[in-house]
């Protein structure tokens, strides 16, 4: 069944002591155009994220919102700086021997309190893991987001399968009214030449000739038998699962063709008035393609 290109999923996940939540939303786009915005730091994430948007998604304009609260998962290393220790504590023992203290030794607190003595570092994160966590939680999202995507892809397909149906009414009208002209024509042209001529001595093989002169122009077997070809290869993609909107749009651009030309084909205020509510057909139908992915 086909999907629409505006959908939205939400997904929210602790994962390695990182509560990260991701939010998918899309419009109508001609092409895919994945923007994602995330925390600067968790930047080297973002070609694997885009690649998993790229496998659920073919076009759209889409939005992807990553947050990460990792205050849990932070992990911190303090080192002690040996060497500048050991230089306070001597220079420590050499003021109380200038101060004339014997055996003076610093204490473990008194060393702590000078400068770069502790430093306090945090752990190396595995950006792999980091990585497939944020992507684990956007597959969840995506999920979501292709869930709502095709209930609205249902609605589509059900107003313009109903659309289609009108077409092939119409198309329908035009193949029964189409014959009718010609022998209307017929019997004008017969009436005009007996009004011009004044007489009932008429050359039917003219009449004849003229009427199938006509018939040639204004015949429409050709646009209505691709009208309706047209419109089967348009419900047949409406079940498919591949994305099938720019192949539909395509179709109905030759649907709203051969619209065109059945109109300037006949000049029948009939089967011009039928051509009107068709292409009206086609042009709500030719919006509601926009929406299909």
């Amino acid at each position: 069944m086909i999907k629409s290109m505006t959908g939205y999923g939400r997904a929210k996940e602790i994962l390695n002591k990182r509560d990260i939540t991701v939010e998918v939303r899309s419009v109508n786009n001609r092409y895919l155009d994945c923007t994602v915005k995330m925390p600067r730091m968790y930047s080297f994430a973002e070609d694997a994220v885009k690649q998993h948007v790229q496998q659920a998604i073919s076009r759209g304009k889409v939005d992807v919102y990553i947050t990460v609260d990792a205050s849990a998962a932070d992990v911190a290393k303090v080192a002690v700086n040996r060497e500048l220790a050991g230089q306070y504590a001597a220079a420590l023992a050499e003021l109380a021997e200038v101060c004339g203290e014997d055996a003076y030794r610093a204490t473990p607190e008194q060393l702590s309190r000078f400068p770069d003595v502790l430093t306090v570092t945090k752990a190396d994160e595995d950006l792999e893991t980091v990585s497939a966590d944020l992507c684990s939680v956007l597959d969840r999202a995506l999920a979501a987001y292709n869930a709502m995507r095709a209930v609205e892809g249902e609605k589509l397909a059900e107003d313009i399968g109903n659309r289609l149906s009108n077409i092939e009414a119409y198309t329908a009208q035009v193949e029964e009214r189409s014959p009718q002209t010609v022998a209307e024509y017929r019997a004008k042209l017969t009436a005009r030449m007996q009004e011009v001529l004044q007489s009932t001595s008429i050359d039917q093989q003219r009449i004849l000739t003229e009427a199938a002169i006509y018939a040639d122009k204004v015949a429409v077997d050709e646009e209505t038998v691709r009208l309706r070809s047209h419109v089967a290869q348009l419900r047949t993609m409406l079940c498919s699962d591949e994305p099938m909107g720019r192949k539909m749009d395509f179709l109905i651009q030759e649907v709203n063709r051969e619209s065109n030309t059945i109109g300037s084909k006949c000049n029948d205020v009939a089967i011009a008035q039928v051509v009107v509510g068709l292409k009206a057909e086609v042009e709500k139908m030719r919006e509601q393609v926009q929406n299909v992915e």
